[in-house]
């Protein structure tokens, strides 16, 4: 099971609206074949591992990261092909939250005589299908904040400097993470200062994001990176009451969309995108968009990186701006995931504290 998760965290981002899923099939303490599902609307993991293992299938074992399909999708049911197959034994980590399948999969597998067993690295099968199992919950992208401080929580200078406020190495993770998230959102302010591409640029390359730019009064520069680039589609957010005059030149933009909303608050901005099937939304904006987000309570996952260096000055940026709360017992409790150095700095990765232990629920 743990080769199958592995195989399933490789292929994480590549595969939405769907999710990661590994699967192996062993027989007699022999991996028959191995297998992931690498992209929507290709085959399943299930069908490249009983492929590679062939007619040796028959009897043996499959591990799987999560409950098959049991329905007709773009593809048939994989729990139809481990019947087919002649399976004995079928290992599964998680049920399949998705209402096509909820346990039909596993009731499948058990009416035609298969045995199932259920929950092996249980914890772990969730934290890789997290995307998937919160946008399958509440039909809106799950959002990973991240933010680059020094020591005393700034981001930049009193002038605005901030190249760079972490090391080669934490920069290195951070485009790890926009391959593996479907879009990427920042501030106007952020493209006006830096002028970004925005793009996942990773050894042997690797998926660009969507980029996404919330700007209400349309003032994006029309010869920004992400509007010329064309290494990634690029939607500009903006609001109701801008002119068709306005829009006029970013429409000879390949790529380049404009999507008037009543509000560019997050709640309405993860709406919109979760009907457009954006499964993950990697958020990189300034302190302004940071402080939205953590005050409409849109925030799944904070990845902080932590520089050893000491900025100072009361008018030097934080990550974090807005009102904020007015009292401590307002402020967002989190529950610390994990803590490394990576290169020189220190990186955090945190979650909202939650009361339900049920692991459909963290997601």
């Amino acid at each position: 099971m743990q080769l199958a998760l592995n195989l399933a965290g490789s292929v994480s981002g590549q595969t939405s609206p769907n999710p990661p899923v590994g699967a192996t099939v062993v027989k007699n303490g022999e991996i028959l074949g191995v297998g992931a599902h690498l992209k929507a609307g290709e085959p399943h993991a299930e069908v490249h591992a009983l492929q590679m293992a062939g007619d040796k299938a028959k009897g043996a074992t499959i591990y799987i990261t999560l409950e098959p399909c049991s329905h007709h999708g773009k593809t048939p049911p994989c729990a139809d092909l481990i019947i087919e197959k002649g399976l004995s034994r079928a290992v599964i980590a998680i049920k399949d939250p998705n209402e096509k399948v909820a346990g039909r999969g596993i009731e499948k597998l058990e009416a035609a005589g298969i045995n199932v067993e259920l929950g092996v690295l249980q914890q772990e099968a969730a934290d890789v299908n997290k995307h998937f199992f919160h946008y399958t919950r509440t039909k809106t992208p799950y959002v990973t904040m991240k933010s680059a401080v020094s020591l005393d929580g700034k981001t930049a200078t009193h002038t605005g400097d901030s190249k760079w406020v972490t090391g080669e190495v934490a920069r290195r993770d951070v485009h790890q993470y926009r391959h593996t998230h479907d879009a990427i959102l920042v501030g106007v302010k952020t493209v006006i200062a830096d002028d970004p591409s925005l793009t996942a640029r990773i050894p042997n390359g690797g998926k660009n994001p969507l980029r996404i730019i919330l700007d209400s009064d349309l003032r994006t520069p029309l010869d920004a990176n992400v509007l010329n680039d064309k290494r990634a589609d690029t939607w500009i957010f903006t609001e109701q009451n801008i002119t068709e005059e306005q829009i006029k030149p970013f429409r000879e933009k390949n790529g380049v969309s404009i999507i008037p909303l009543n509000s560019l608050d997050p709640a309405t901005v993860l709406r919109l995108l979760g009907e457009k099937k954006i499964m993950s939304l990697f958020v990189e904006g300034g302190a302004a968009v940071n402080g939205s987000f953590l005050e409409s309570g849109k925030i799944n996952r904070l990845v902080q990186y932590m520089a050893p260096k000491l900025i100072g000055g009361k008018d030097a940026p934080s990550s974090i701006a807005g009102d904020g709360f007015n009292s401590m017992r307002e402020t967002l409790p989190l529950d610390i995931i994990n803590i490394e150095m990576i290169g020189g700095d220190i990186k955090i990765i945190a979650e909202p504290r939650k009361d339900d232990a049920n692991v459909y629920g963290n997601y």
